[in-house]
């Protein structure tokens, strides 16, 4: 049954065996008194007779303690809890039995095997120690038999080896020409340092000075092909070391073969800056410059690199050893070495920025950004390769003059821009008026600011590749910083705004009589465009500059409060000037008008005087001009009667007529005398003061300058009766229809009273016309 038992076992998964085999290992470490780790553990021994698992196990005590505890039931319990251990234990010692069988038996065979292994290797142990007794017994008799020729074998052997010197020495000089023939240079130098000690020491000898003299024009000889081999560049890079190795043992100076070097490295190095120099006195306008660049980074920077690869592995990076690191030649070397790159790359370098200096072109941007981001790379590898050199800095100091020159191109291309695009405006309102007038002046205004807007942004999108993320230079400090703000920033977009306000503050420079030659659209656009710039797009595009370009405000700029500040300034003067140079042109004919008339032998009036058309209709012409632009603005409370407004001779002082019911000629002092009393109670006004942003401040200065001339011209001329009557009828025509473009109405009426008034001051008859005639004549005209 237990056979049964195991053999079913034996059948069960793996898990259940290992668990098991552990048990069993566990009852097994537990019976011998082991710990996990197979140690023994030492346990105190339980004196209860009751322990069965106690050495002093009493059962007849256990089954009286059982029996006085327990009842039936468990004690019955317990009989099968013992049968059940008793039959586990039985298993478990089977299964532990049959596992260990087979390893039983293979040890015994073990060590069967050990016994005979071990026989053999016995008889072996003894034939060794045979033997080495034998070689021994032996030994001792060759050293008893040669111990009285010990010293003569001594002697020979020396004798020998000096032969064999002697032999080498008497055999160089043939030897060294067999090797200078074979081209086996590094030989014939390593055998004559071999025997150049011993042939210094002994020269005084005859023979010797001769082996010694053969060698050394042998020597000579061979460092002439050494030379000529260095010369020509060698076929290979390694040959050319050993060239340089071996001129080096032959005590060439370390410093001629440095210069020898960097002269041949020169020719070539001169060719390529030849060429360039070549290439930069025939390049023509449509040449790129970036193009320039790749050619001096392919050809001489690269050649440059290569030369300083090889010098440093031939002179500075070779191990030095024995005498020749007593020379110091690396430092030498290395000195030299920094000599020649920079005066070489400073030749290069006044290339490049000559080139970069004739790139007029403001067009695709992006060759020449990538051309210096090559340059860059090139030279950051010099960098690598010669340490503290100065040429990657003075590269990098070119790239940052490249893009200042750009920058300083797009401002000029800016600004030729903007005076291009006033060209056309100019003559866009030269076109004859039924293309300007209606909403041609707001299409102008909106295609300049538009067209400068755009100018702008492309110009910033290309100015912006120079710090794009895929650009090495752009990462410099000097292009996270200094560019973007003192550069971008207030190199090119503020200074063309500058430039707008300035350029545009220059058309009120060249005013004359007649308002200059600039046409007066011109100057209330420009002034539209000023006020425009000031309140929303300087603004605009600063704020677009900061962002594109992440301008951190490390050092001063210019606040955008005073960009705007100069903007209005720059719209007030423009529109000051707009209203001085309207009211000249319209001052002219006033005045032309008043000074080629005989007012004193003129006839009776019979109509309006056509100038006094002319200046209405210019006005009106003004007005809708001005409206286009500006907005209406404010206007005083106009009276019922405005455009019934009638002048008498004496209106102008309207109080006096009480006093005076009817003209004299006796008493023409108190007229004057009570007309300056009642112009110092009156208003003051100004004429040329500055006006409003709004069409009726516009208009009303214009009108204030017209009126102003016309008084003024008045008061210089002699007026008949007729001629006061004209004057009459030409003061009311006016004020029929100029009261309506004025924030103020009694304005144009006290110029018109004044304008009357002198006239009828300088009258040689003043007699006016009457009121209903007057109006007769207006409506008729």
């Amino acid at each position: 049954m237990d056979m049964d038992r195991g053999s079913s076992d034996s059948t069960s998964p793996p898990d259940t065996d290992s668990a098991l085999k552990r048990r069993v290992h566990g009852m097994l470490k537990l019976y011998y008194g082991l710990n996990e780790e197979g140690k023994r553990v030492e346990q105190a021994e339980s004196l209860d007779p009751c322990d069965i698992n106690g050495p002093h196990f009493d059962p007849e005590v256990y089954l009286n303690k059982l029996r006085k505890e327990c009842s039936l039931a468990e004690l019955m319990d317990q009989e099968n809890c013992m049968v059940k251990q008793i039959r586990s234990l039985d298993s478990d010692m089977q299964t532990l039995v049959y596992e260990n069988y087979n390893k039983f038996i293979s040890a015994t065979d073990t060590i069967r095997k050990m016994k005979n292994d071990f026989k053999k290797m016995e008889d072996e142990m003894d034939c060794l120690s045979t033997n080495m007794a034998a070689i021994t017994e032996f030994s001792a008799c060759i050293s008893g038999t040669l111990q009285g020729q010990h010293a003569q074998i001594s002697k020979l052997s020396g004798v020998h080896t000096l032969l064999r010197k002697l032999q080498f020495l008497f055999e160089l000089p043939a030897r060294l020409n067999k090797c200078l023939e074979l081209q086996a240079y590094t030989q014939a130098v390593n055998s004559h340092r071999r025997a150049r000690c011993v042939l210094q020491m002994y020269c005084h000898m005859p023979s010797f000075r001769g082996i010694q003299d053969d060698c050394q024009a042998i020597m000579e000889q061979l460092a002439q092909h050494l030379r000529q081999k260095f010369r020509d560049g060698g076929t290979s890079a390694k040959e050319l070391s050993e060239c340089v190795e071996l001129l080096l043992q032959l005590d060439e100076p370390a410093e001629e073969l440095c210069d020898k070097f960097l002269c041949h490295a020169q020719t070539r190095l001169e060719a390529d800056l030849q060429g360039l120099e070549e290439e930069l006195r025939v390049s023509t306008a449509t040449d790129v410059a970036g193009e320039f660049i790749d050619r001096g980074c392919n050809e001489f920077v690269s050649n440059l690199c290569l030369v300083i690869a090889s010098y440093q592995e031939l002179f500075i990076n070779r191990p030095q050893e024995g005498e020749l690191a007593s020379k110091n030649i690396p430092q030498m070397a290395n000195g030299k070495l920094h000599t020649f790159v920079d005066s070489l790359a400073g030749r290069y370098f006044s290339l490049v920025e000559r080139r970069i200096q004739e790139e007029k072109g403001v067009g695709d941007n992006s060759l020449l950004v990538r051309a210096l981001d090559r340059f860059h790379r090139r030279l950051q590898a010099v960098s690598k390769l010669l340490p503290g050199s100065a040429v990657p800095s003075q590269g990098t100091e070119i790239v940052v003059q490249a893009a200042r020159e750009r920058i300083r191109q797009y401002l000029c291309a800016l600004q030729s821009f903007y005076l291009d695009s006033l060209t056309d405006v100019r003559q866009a309102l030269a076109a004859p008026r039924l293309t300007v007038g209606g909403a041609g002046a707001v299409e102008l205004l909106t295609s300049l600011s538009n067209s400068i807007l755009n100018q702008i942004k492309t110009v910033l999108a290309s100015v912006h590749l120079f710090t794009a993320k895929d650009i090495t230079f752009s990462n410099k400090p000097y292009f996270k910083g200094e560019f973007c703000s003192q550069g971008v920033r207030e190199g090119l977009v503020v200074s063309f705004i500058k430039f707008i306000c300035q350029s545009s503050r220059q058309f009120c420079e060249s005013a004359g009589d007649r308002g200059g030659s600039t046409p007066p659209a011109l100057l209330l656009l420009l002034s539209r465009l000023c006020q425009d710039y000031e309140t929303s797009t300087i603004s605009y595009i600063l704020t677009l500059t900061d962002e594109q370009f992440l301008v951190q405000h490390h050092s001063p700029v210019t606040a955008v409060t005073a960009l705007c500040a100069e903007a209005r300034e720059a719209a007030q003067k423009l529109l000051n000037h707009y209203v001085k140079v309207q009211g000249l042109i319209i001052s002219q004919m006033l005045r032309k008008s008043v000074e080629t008339r005989d007012w004193v032998n003129t006839i009776e009036p019979r109509n309006v005087r056509a100038v006094m058309k002319r200046v209405v209709e210019d006005t009106t012409s003004i007005d809708v001009q001005v409206g286009l632009l500006y907005e209406e603005g404010v206007r005083k409370a106009h009276s019922s009667d405005s455009s019934k407004r009638t002048f008498s001779v004496y209106s102008s002082s309207r109080q006096q007529m009480r006093y005076t019911p009817s003209y004299t000629p006796s008493a023409p002092m108190d007229t004057n005398l009570l007309s300056n009393i009642h112009k110092l109670f009156s208003e003051r006004i100004d004429i040329f003061s500055p006006v409003e942003f709004n069409k009726v401040s516009v208009l009303t200065g214009i009108i204030k300058i017209s009126l102003k001339t016309f008084l003024e011209c008045v008061r210089l001329r002699t007026f008949g009766r007729y001629g006061l009557q004209q004057i009459q009828v030409d003061c009311h025509y006016l004020q029929l229809y100029l009261w309506r473009f004025v924030s103020d109405e009694n304005l144009v009426h006290f110029l018109l009273d004044e304008i009357v008034g002198s006239a009828a001051h300088r009258c040689l008859d003043p007699s006016p016309m009457e009121q209903s005639v007057i109006e007769v004549i207006c409506e008729r005209g």
